[in-house]
């Protein structure tokens, strides 16, 4: 929306890494484990 409005605020947004989309995702659930990475609780006996 500010990019539409305003054409000299993009190198500014740009430079503070405002203009593209993060890429990080939810790690998907794995069988045999209680999320993507933790273990079911493990017991001696």
């Amino acid at each position: 929306a500010l990019l539409q409005s305003e054409d000299d605020v993009r190198p500014i947004l740009k430079k503070a890494g405002l203009l593209t989309r993060d890429p990080r995702m939810k790690e998907r659930k794995k069988y045999g484990l209680k999320g993507a990475r933790r273990a079911p609780q493990f017991s001696k006996r």
